[in-house]
């Protein structure tokens, strides 16, 4: 997508005043005709149009927070009202029951004016049934919208068309991260066949790393969702062995899921082995992903396949075990490094058409989007409160409280639309060796992402049946590895899939992927 010019003079006054031409309070370029000029009388519907816009933009924002929900009227949420000239209001849901609270406000038609959602059946049929505003032709308007990659927007449309702007992200975050002092005093290479991974597990385990005298340590960790989304282990693992990244798909465009392919049972049936031999939590099928991060931040966990930063995970661990040591290194197989490339996204904030009646309203909601990526609000939302959350030092910013960035600013950084570094930011954080690494890592990542065949295709029984088909499938999986079912009651479960919507969803993902190749 072709970067957009800030559009001034000719464009309607309504669609500009609070265009990111315009200065921190909204009110800028287009606002008046140019001293000296008389210019052409204003209509009345010109003028009252003018007035709305001057107005702030009562705006309401449904987003998920995982820890603990900031206070309403923060310094933090003062600065991205003043600077968008908007009346805000967040609504703040706990990510554990998040989708199913917007399920019930799409079911209800009780919607906010903006609203983070998923690209998920239930969004997708939404979608598809004029729920939200198509936004697509009017990202030529916005400067900075219009200004990112097309693969964001590309990898989140509907039948073509878009509904919402992506909550951006890296496309290939996966990234091992692992306790080096463990390895150098146990003589441990990184593993990259299953055979290493499984070898490198069980001495994590069985070998004291820790030096307690008990046998509470583990090579790997898994929470209830480790077979879930884009941040699913075992689809990491799988297509680091040379798997497909949830979907193959043939020359002849035929396609097959990834727990029908070799590297993927192969994957599980090391994870059984790992869960018969105790090598791995008993109790993943029910443990949360916070549960998990206390317990490798205690300094009990070899490694992590994880999309953060290890300098984070570096930070959070010497609190507890000062002499550890953390590295970062790309997911490697035998093969070379191969990761799934992701979605580009971490959601997708949408305007439903039930409380935006109007064109011009929804406009206005898009010039507040745009405006998060003005260089001011990227550094807010980056960095803070210059003096309270960083410092500037010369060419680079220096961060004065970090448990104040966690608990004030990342709570907007993790829902508000920004790309860190990589966009309206010239004053870079003074960071870590590891921290860069960590990050170098994740850029080469794109070259050796493996995309998702089906992201994007059409698929009328994934849509009414996905989640249902997609949960069979993990249940069988976690059933596998507990063993509460053996290799057949897996094949049968694979075969269950395939009557009950499987096969259908393969020979719709053809036809999709056909058309889509005229």
């Amino acid at each position: 997508m072709k970067k957009t010019a800030c559009i001034m003079g000719g464009i309607m006054l309504a669609a500009t005043v609070l265009s990111a031409c315009g200065s921190d309070d909204g009110q800028g370029a287009g606002s008046a005709s140019p001293a000296g000029s008389a210019g052409p009388a204003a209509s009345p519907a010109a003028s009252q149009a003018a007035k709305e816009e001057l107005k702030p933009l009562d705006l309401t924002i449904a987003v998920h927070q995982p820890g603990e929900i900031p206070a309403k009227g923060n310094p933090m949420e003062q600065a991205l009202a003043k600077y968008t000239n908007t009346n805000l209001s967040f609504q703040w849901i706990p990510t554990s029951g998040y989708d199913e609270k917007i399920n019930v406000m799409l079911a209800s038609g009780e919607l906010p004016k903006l609203v983070k959602v998923s690209y998920v059946p239930t969004i997708v049929s939404a979608m598809q049934s004029g729920v939200f505003w198509e936004v697509g032709p009017y990202l030529k308007d916005y400067k900075n919208l219009s200004a990112q990659s097309d693969i964001y927007y590309d990898n989140i449309k509907v039948d073509g068309k878009l509904y919402g702007i992506p909550v951006y992200r890296g496309i290939g975050r996966a990234v091992l991260h692992y306790r080096k002092d463990w390895f150098d005093a146990m003589g441990l290479k990184v593993p990259k066949t299953l055979d290493e991974w499984y070898n490198v597990l069980k001495t994590a385990a069985d070998a004291d790393p820790d030096k307690n005298g008990k046998r509470d340590t583990y090579g790997l960790m898994l929470d209830k969702n480790y077979n879930q989304g884009v941040a699913s282990t075992l689809t990491r693992l799988s297509v680091a062995q040379g798997g497909p990244n949830k979907w193959k798909v043939d020359a002849q465009g035929n396609f097959t899921p990834e727990f029908m392919t070799d590297e993927f049972t192969n994957t599980l049936k090391l994870f059984k082995r790992l869960y018969d031999e105790k090598l791995i939590n008993q109790d993943f099928a029910v443990t949360d992903a916070l549960t998990i991060d206390k317990t490798y931040e205690s300094g009990r966990v070899a490694m992590r396949i994880s999309g953060g930063n290890a300098q984070s995970m570096q930070t959070n661990l010497e609190k507890v075990v000062p002499t550890a040591v953390i590295d970062a290194v790309p997911m490697e197989g035998a093969g070379g490094i191969r990761v799934p490339g992701e979605s580009g996204n971490a959601g997708i904030l949408a305007i439903p058409k039930s409380a935006v009646k109007t064109e011009a309203e929804m406009k206005r909601i898009l010039t507040f989007l745009d405006q998060l990526l003005d260089k001011e609000m990227v550094y807010l939302l980056n960095k803070g409160i210059e003096g309270k959350h960083y410092k500037v030092e010369g060419n680079f910013t220096i961060p004065l409280d970090k448990d104040a960035d966690a608990k004030e600013v990342k709570p907007y950084r993790d829902t508000l639309l920004q790309r860190g570094e990589a966009y309206n930011m010239d004053k870079p954080m003074k960071q870590t060796d590891l921290f860069l690494k960590n990050n170098k890592i994740v850029a080469d990542n794109d070259k050796y992402a493996v995309p998702n065949p089906a992201l994007t295709l059409a698929s009328a029984t994934y849509t009414e049946r996905g989640s249902e088909l997609e949960q069979q499938i993990t249940d069988a999986e976690t059933k596998f590895i507990m063993g509460k079912i053996d290799e057949a009651g897996w094949k049968a479960e694979v075969e269950k899939w395939k009557k009950n919507g499987g096969d259908k969803m393969m020979e719709e993902y053809k036809a999709s992927y056909l058309k889509s190749k005229k």
